[in-house]
């Protein structure tokens, strides 16, 4: 895999890292909440900061608690989080399901173009 600079980034490193941010994540996590959340308040908090990202980038805001930065970015850090931390607290091995998944995106059927301009195929 490679980098916007060309540089090999090799699955191991995507691996280690995803998992070190999984576990840091969850560990600053556990300082901040007494509560911990069940699987659908989870999601549905990534949703949420989705749909943040998407206001702040429809309206082109600067974010209200980072005034440097723009409100798309800050939300979209914070799904990170999210995600980050309910990998750690589950044990998911998100590095080694991106490596696979975006291997087998490039073999998809449905991902030509063929299949896309295909009646009932995907457009977007």
């Amino acid at each position: 895999m490679h980098n916007t600079k060309g540089v090999m980034i090799s699955e191991q490193l995507i691996q280690d890292l995803f998992w070190g941010l999984s576990k840091l994540c969850n560990e600053r996590n556990e300082k901040w909440n007494t509560k911990e959340l069940n699987h659908g308040e989870t999601f549905m908090l990534m949703v949420s900061e989705i749909a943040e990202a998407m206001e702040g980038h429809r309206k082109d805001l600067m974010d209200s608690h980072i005034p440097t930065r723009k409100q798309v970015e800050v939300e979209l850090a914070d799904l990170l989080i999210r995600v980050f931390h309910y990998a750690g607290r589950t044990g998911l091995d998100l590095g080694g399901a991106l490596n696979e998944k975006m291997e087998y995106n490039v073999w998809r059927e449905d991902h030509t173009e063929k299949a896309r301009n295909a009646p009932g195929g995907k457009k977007y």
